[in-house]
C-alpha cells in the first residue's frame, strides 16, 4: 500500500458507509455479526458452480486500507467520527468458507464473514464483485474444458472485457482447467503459462503471406503457431509448410466451418509430411461448440468472449446477507430473497466409491454426524484478520477442482438443462 491511497478500500460502495456511519452513530457497529455469501440459484441450465476468487478476495483484505486520497475524497460523505474509524481500518475478524475450487450449489454457505458490524459490512462489495466475476468465469471455463475431453484450451479473451477483469478471467480461467492465457499480466501476477500467436493484421501488413510466415518463424522458430484463414486456408496451410517446414509445431483456424475445416486441414498438413503439425481452433467458441468439435482432429482450442463473459451467465447470482447478530439468527423475509438465518456449515456425503450424493447444509454451532465418506466443506481462511496461507494455493485449486468434478454423478456434468448435479438438504432445525 502506498501512502495515499489505497487503490482496494473504495471498492467500497457508498451505502456500505452509510450503515458504517449510522452504527458507528448509535452503538450498533461493535455488535458480533455472521454475514454469508451465498447463491441462491445457478445460472439457467447449470448444473454446478465453481468457487473462484478466493485468492484474489484474500490478497485484497491484506491491502484494505483507507489511505490519505480515500479520506480526502470521503470527508464530504461521512462524518468527522466515520472518517478516523476508516483511517484506522484493519479487519480483525474471522472468515470461513469452501476452498477455491470447490463446487458449490444453490444455498451453500461458500464464505462466512464473523466480526463487528462495521469491520464485516464494509467488505460486501468487495467480496461480490470479486467472487461474482471469478465464479462466473471458472464455472463457464469448467463446462468448457469437460467438453474438450483433454484437448488443451488457451483463454484469449482480454480485448473483449475490461482490463482488470482480464487479469481475473485469465486466473479463474486456469483455476477451471485451461492449459494458458494470452494475457502476460496474469502470467506476471499469477505464474499462469502464457500462449498466443500473431493476428490477420500481421499477415495483411506484408506484401503476401509467405513472407509473413517466414518472417514469423525467423523470429519465433518453428515452434510458433501460424494463422492460416486470412486469405485461403489451403494456400495459407501450403505456405506455412514452405515457411517453416513439416516441424512446425501449430496452425490456428479462426473462422469458417470449423469441424469441416479442421477434417481438411488435417488431411492437407498429412499430405505435405507434416504429421505432427497440430491444428488449433478458435473464433467465437462455448461450450456447446467445442462440445460439436470432439470427434473433429483438433488438437487445442483458442475460446475468447464466451469465457471473460461466463458465457451467458456473466454474474454468480451471488448474495452478502447478515445471518447473525450477537449469536441471535436473522434472515430477509422479502419474498422470492428469502435468506436462512443463523451461521452454517456444510457437508458433502459420498459413496464409497467417491462419487458425492448430496450436500447437507447446517446450523454450525449443532454439527451433523459425519460418515466415513463424508466432508466437512468449509475451511479457515482468516484468523483474528491474518490470511491463512495456504487458503490462497491456486494450483491446490486446479487439483480441487478436477477431483470434485471427477466425483460428480456423470449426469450432472451435461451440458443440457437439468437440476443441480448434487442436491442439497438443508437441516437448520435447532435441536431440542
Amino acid at each position: 500500500m502506498n501512502g495515499h491511497s489505497s487503490g482496494t478500500a473504495l471498492l467500497t460502495d457508498r451505502y456500505e458507509l452509510t450503515m458504517v456511519a449510522a452504527a458507528l452513530a448509535d452503538g450498533t457497529a461493535e455488535r458480533r455479526c455472521v454475514f454469508e455469501l451465498f447463491a441462491r440459484r445457478l445460472p439457467d441450465g447449470r448444473r454446478y458452480g465453481v468457487v473462484a476468487g478466493t485468492g484474489r478476495l484474500l490478497e485484497a483484505l491484506e491491502r484494505f486500507r483507507f489511505g490519505a486520497a480515500d479520506l480526502e475524497l470521503l470527508a464530504g460523505v461521512v462524518d468527522p467520527a466515520t472518517l478516523d474509524w476508516l483511517r484506522d481500518y484493519r479487519f480483525t475478524g474471522d472468515v470461513d468458507g469452501y476452498p477455491e475450487g470447490e463446487l458449490y450449489f444453490p444455498g451453500s454457505p461458500i464464505l462466512t464473514v464473523t466480526g463487528t458490524f462495521a469491520d464485516a459490512v464494509i467488505l460486501e462489495t468487495l467480496a461480490l464483485s470479486i467472487y461474482n466475476h471469478d465464479c462466473a468465469i471458472a464455472s463457464a471455463a469448467a463446462r468448457m474444458v469437460g467438453a474438450a475431453a483433454g484437448r488443451p484450451m488457451i483463454e484469449m479473451g482480454s480485448r473483449r472485457t475490461h482490463e482488470e477483469a482480464a487479469v481475473a478471467a485469465a486466473r479463474a480461467a486456469y483455476l477451471a482447467g485451461f492449459s494458458a492465457t494470452s494475457n502476460l499480466a496474469a502470467g506476471q501476477r499469477h505464474g499462469i503459462p502464457t500462449a498466443g500467436t500473431a493476428a490477420h493484421s500481421w499477415i495483411l501488413l506484408h506484401d503476401d503471406e509467405l513472407s509473413a510466415f517466414r518472417s514469423q518463424v525467423a523470429s519465433m522458430g518453428v515452434g510458433t503457431t501460424l494463422l492460416v484463414d486470412t486469405i485461403d486456408i489451403r494456400t495459407g496451410i501450403e505456405n506455412a509448410i514452405a515457411a517453416a517446414g513439416t516441424d512446425l509445431h501449430a496452425v490456428r483456424i479462426d473462422s469458417g466451418d470449423l469441424g469441416e475445416l479442421a477434417r481438411q486441414a488435417r488431411d492437407q498438413l498429412d499430405g505435405l509430411g507434416a504429421t505432427t503439425t497440430r491444428i488449433v481452433l478458435s473464433g467465437d467458441l462455448d461450450e456447446y461448440a467445442i462440445a460439436s468439435l470432439r470427434a473433429e482432429p483438433v488438437d487445442s482450442y483458442g475460446v475468447g468472449t464466451s469465457v471473460v463473459t461466463g458465457s451467458g451467465a456473466p454474474t454468480g447470482g451471488m448474495v452478502y446477507k447478515l445471518v447473525e447478530v450477537d449469536g441471535r439468527p436473522v434472515a430477509k423475509r422479502s419474498a422470492s430473497k428469502e435468506s436462512k438465518g443463523g451461521r452454517k456449515s456444510a457437508l458433502r456425503r459420498y459413496k464409497p466409491t467417491g462419487t458425492a450424493v448430496e450436500e447437507v447444509v447446517y446450523r454450525a454451532e449443532h454439527p451433523l454426524p459425519a460418515g466415513p465418506h463424508d466432508v466437512v466443506l468449509p475451511v479457515p481462511m482468516v484468523r483474528g484478520g491474518k490470511v491463512v496461507p495456504e487458503a490462497a494455493d491456486l494450483e491446490g485449486a486446479r487439483e480441487r477442482l478436477r477431483a470434485a468434478l471427477v466425483s460428480v454423478p456423470w449426469e450432472g456434468l451435461k451440458l443440457s438443462r437439468g437440476e443441480p448435479a448434487i442436491p442439497t438438504t438443508f437441516h437448520l432445525e435447532v435441536p431440542k
